[in-house]
Parts: C-alpha cells; structure tokens; sequence
C-alpha cells in the first residue's frame, strides 16, 4: 500500500479552514484528528482502515455549508485533490461518503450508515461539540451569527428537516437541540465513555447558567 502525502492533505485543509470563524478552524480540525487516533488505538473492528479515517478527519468540513459557499464545486475539488493522492479508488470514494453522510443534519430524519471507519470520524467529531470545548465552540459560533444568550420564552425545538435546523435559536436551546442528544448517537465504545463525561460537564453548565441567569449565586 502506497504512502499517502498526509503534509499535503493537511495543506489542503487549512488552506480552506484557515480563515474560519465559526468553530470550524484548524483547531477543531486538529483535535477531531487527535481524538480519531484515541479511538483507533481503543477500538478493534474488522474493516477499519486508519489511513481512510485520518483523511476523511481532516477533509471533513471541506463541504460543510457552514465553512465553503459552494459545497458542491468544493466536493468536486476535493475529489479531484484526493486523486493526485496515494489512494484507491475506494478509499477516495469512501472518504467521500463518510464526509457526505456524518453530520448531525444529514441524520437529523434518516440514519445513514457508515463503515467503522466512518463511525470513527463521526464519534470525534460528535465528542468535539460536547464537553467544555463544545461550550465554548457553542458560545463561539453563536457569537457570529448574533444568536441570544437564552431566551425562557422560547422553547427548544425538535427538528423535522433540515431547514428547521439552520434556523438559529438561542445558544442554551443549542445545547438541548442537539448537543445533548450527541452522546446517545455515537458508536464506539471508546467514544461513549468519553461521551458520557463530557455530557455530564455540560449538563452542569447549562444547570448552573440557568440558575445564575435567574439571579441565583
């Protein structure tokens, strides 16, 4: 198996994260990677393949509508990127259907499946929007788009497609849109003990936010 150029792909990816101000940047990227190899060295599966994990960790954001205007041209040249590379065609397509089908709003109705590898990079990047650095990637992102604190009048809302989800709300009704419901849907065992601790501290935080918001000490 050819050795894959991994300073290009990196270069790749920060070329696009670079600018990022939405919680989407290099570091969230670089801790995604981190966890994945966590994972990879906590977990045994047929099929895994940590070459097509760590480059679909890097890349996995490149066709986010959050992070690229045009999701579809910046599929179309990752594609074409990931084929001056040393992979198969299978990994590249395999690549590509794990950074297609992972987010939370592509399974916001309907699960899609994914291979190991694609469980993998799914669980890091799940347990990156939880726990202390998912407050303040929450914060952050709400920040940017203006998003209210919290608002006791308006209640958190349960998605139905994908529209309802792009619809902003308060940063405290994020936490019970979604982010508390991160760590029933991950998929390794070593991504749920992780889980479990990171939901705890947040669960504590938004606890204790609301009672500070109420005037409490």
């Amino acid at each position: 198996m050819s050795t894959i150029d991994l300073t290009a792909i990196q270069n790749y990816t920060y070329a696009i994260y670079n600018s990022d101000r939405s919680g989407h940047g290099l570091d969230h990227i670089n801790r995604v990677v981190s966890l994945c190899q966590r994972i990879i060295a906590d977990t045994k599966a047929e099929g895994m393949n940590p070459r097509v994990i760590l480059i679909a960790a890097y890349v996995h954001d490149v066709i986010d509508p959050k992070v690229v205007a045009d999701p579809v041209q910046a599929r179309n040249d990752l594609e074409k990127f990931l084929h001056t590379q040393a992979l198969t065609g299978a990994e590249i397509t395999e690549i590509l259907h794990i950074i297609s089908n992972m987010s939370f709003s592509k399974n916001l109705i309907t699960h899609q499946p994914l291979s190991i590898n694609g469980q993998i990079v799914q669980d890091a990047d799940r347990l990156d929007a939880i726990g202390a650095i998912g407050i303040g990637r929450a914060f952050y992102y709400g920040g940017k788009f203006g998003d209210d604190l919290y608002d006791p009048a308006r209640a958190p809302r349960d998605f139905t497609n994908e529209n309802d989800y792009r619809e902003h709300s308060t940063v405290i009704n994020h936490f019970h849109e979604k982010l508390f419901k991160l760590t029933d849907s991950l998929n390794t065992q070593a991504a749920k003990r992780i889980g479990e601790l990171r939901n705890k501290r947040m669960c504590v935080f938004v606890e204790q936010f609301i009672a500070e918001w109420n005037g409490e000490p």
